[in-house]
């Protein structure tokens, strides 16, 4: 037992999504930008990665976490998001998962946190009755009604936005929005990613876009929208998705449909919804989500030099 490595986390779910927060034992990453910070992690400690959210211990469809000491001293923490496939820059749901660890910890109290991520700051609020608020980076349209020719299914027109991920968002797909439909739903999204891959469309500087975001009416008067999100790893979000709504309240904004300050109601695919609204900063679009974490549970993880998949099962890996 002595030879065996110890990763202290704890798990939570924000509106059905789960995260991972490593709390102990996470790689020593220096203390430079966090961008740079992610660059070492991906090259240098990506085991780890596979380590903490891959089975046997993990799934594809967990995000996880690592704090870390921010650059910016006004800020709370640093955190670093990664999933299945890789790392992600902002995850909204993975951080309100964080402000609700956080909490349960005793490291923080009801009130305004600022924490600092690979692309940026992000501004939250711990209320009262235990929701929390984002006001995510900076959100915007980068291309508007761009059609691509996707096998099987015809031609789909959507949108390329950032929303601290890069998405693709798309009305007119011809699906119902509803979990009984999943994986119809996921092979529609796959097939948009590759068609978008094969005719060159991607984000600023030639990023790849790989979230999908398809849209339908909501199934409750109590939301505005419904939506189905295909993250990196074929994994679907199953929370409204933080930086999706995100993407979609830029789109919103911009068009004229919804006004500064105004609610949109964004419905997920287990019918859990996320309040949104967005603000205009600098000619910036600025987003702000609220939503709630559950812990779940307090774990440490074990790593015995001699099980083979101490370091997670790789898709294609022999079981």
């Amino acid at each position: 037992m002595s030879d065996f490595q110890r990763i202290r986390v704890l798990d939570s779910h924000t509106a059905g999504e789960p995260t991972r927060v490593i709390l102990t034992g996470g790689p020593e990453l220096g203390s430079g930008p966090l961008a740079d910070r992610l660059r070492l992690f991906r090259e240098r400690f990506d085991d780890l990665r596979r380590t903490v959210i891959l089975e046997p211990r993990g799934s594809d469809v967990l995000v996880g976490a690592l704090l870390c000491e921010p650059v910016d001293r006004t800020c709370t923490a640093g955190v670093i998001f990664f999933n299945n496939v890789g790392y992600l820059g902002m995850c909204g749901h993975g951080m309100i998962g964080v402000v609700a660890t956080l909490a349960y910890l005793n490291r923080i109290q009801p009130g305004e946190q600022t924490l600092e991520t690979p692309v940026g700051r992000v501004v939250t609020t711990l209320q009262a009755d235990g929701r929390v608020s984002i006001t995510n980076v900076p959100s915007y349209r980068l291309a508007k009604d761009i059609t691509v020719p996707v096998e099987g299914h015809g031609d789909i027109t959507g949108d390329v936005v950032w929303g601290g991920n890069w998405f693709y968002l798309v009305e007119r797909h011809g699906e119902e929005i509803s979990f009984a439909n999943v994986e119809r739903l996921t092979a529609l999204c796959c097939a948009i990613r590759d068609a978008l891959a094969r005719s060159g469309v991607a984000g600023a500087n030639g990023a790849e876009i790989d979230h999908i975001e398809l849209f339908g009416p909501p199934a409750t008067a109590a939301a505005d929208s419904k939506n189905f999100v295909l993250c990196p790893g074929r994994a679907y979000d199953r929370s409204p998705c933080g930086t999706g709504t995100s993407a979609k309240l830029a789109c919103l904004l911009s068009d004229g449909k919804l006004q500064p300050g105004q609610i949109w109601r964004q419905e997920g695919i287990l019918g859990t919804i996320f309040e949104g609204q967005a603000t205009m900063r600098n000619d910036q679009i600025i987003p702000t989500i609220i939503g709630r974490g559950y812990i779940t549970a307090e774990a440490t993880l074990l790593l015995d030099p001699a099980d083979p998949f101490r370091h997670g099962i790789i898709s294609g890996e022999p079981t």
